[in-house]
């Protein structure tokens, strides 16, 4: 493959990582009980960072958005249609729909961990929540700015950029980071790992622009950590629950009900 294209697509690599929380030492002369000790410990912890939020969110988040809007049609020094020129030449008979897919499963890995481990960020209901919350934040992003910028895919079907498979795939991949980082950096890779196969399986496919799928990655990514920090600011031991009941669909059939509660 050729080096450049290599290089490019390797942007969407970029992920959150965690923080560090620093301690700070109390004084022998300070009166304070084990248990306020340990009760400020957890504050300290649990409280979001602005800063981390904007150096580790916002920031590589930004950096894959400007990568795509630079990169979009001819422009930049390695273009989307340099991108889909080598794609071509490197690849010329790929054709798959695996890339229509794959990006669920890291919500099987999410639901599957949960249920067999203790060691989740949130239950399995706040993690639903969360999960809706940011995909719905990711669709409110997408679909105006598919709209709005009306480019034409490669195929020559329109509302290309941004991707919304490549979107929602590291949508999903953010989640499961968020939810088990701290369990095995092994599971954050493979996410994002399926997430970065996803985008380029969209390139090679002829589906998406490089531009497209960037600044799908960046997106996904910003959503999460966006509604993460949104939650913990506002929401913490607080609503944000997803249930699923049973539910009558009209003419009588029945079905399943998803409720999000704030």
């Amino acid at each position: 493959m050729n080096i450049k294209l290599f290089l490019s697509t390797s942007l969407l690599w970029l992920s959150v990582s965690a923080g560090v929380v620093a301690q700070t030492p109390v004084a022998d002369t300070v009166t304070t009980t084990s248990a306020q000790a340990a009760q400020s410990a957890t504050q300290a912890e649990e409280k979001p960072r602005t800063k981390q939020y904007l150096k580790r969110a916002v920031l590589p988040s930004a950096i894959l958005i400007a990568a795509g809007i630079s990169t979009i049609k001819d422009r930049g020094f390695y273009s989307s249609y340099d991108a889909s020129r080598d794609a071509r030449k490197a690849f010329p008979h790929f054709s798959t729909k695996i890339d229509d897919y794959l990006f669920f499963v890291p919500i099987v890995g999410l639901y599957g961990f949960t249920a067999f481990s203790e060691e989740n960020k949130h239950d399995i209901r706040r993690q639903t929540g969360l999960l809706l919350a940011s995909g719905a934040l990711t669709t409110v992003v997408i679909y105006p700015m598919k709209i709005w910028t009306a480019q034409e895919r490669p195929n020559g079907l329109p509302r290309a950029f941004p991707s919304g498979h490549t979107a929602y795939a590291f949508t999903i991949a953010t989640i499961v980071d968020k939810e088990f980082r701290h369990k095995s950096k092994w599971i954050s890779i493979g996410s994002y790992t399926i997430a970065s196969a996803t985008g380029v399986m969209r390139v090679l496919n002829n589906e998406h622009w490089m531009a497209d799928v960037l600044a799908g990655a960046g997106i996904g990514i910003l959503s999460v950590n966006t509604v993460y920090f949104l939650h913990d600011r506002l929401l913490r031991n607080k609503g944000l629950n997803a249930s699923i009941t049973p539910a009558v669909l009209p003419g009588g059939r029945l079905g399943l009900g998803m409720g999000l509660q704030f």
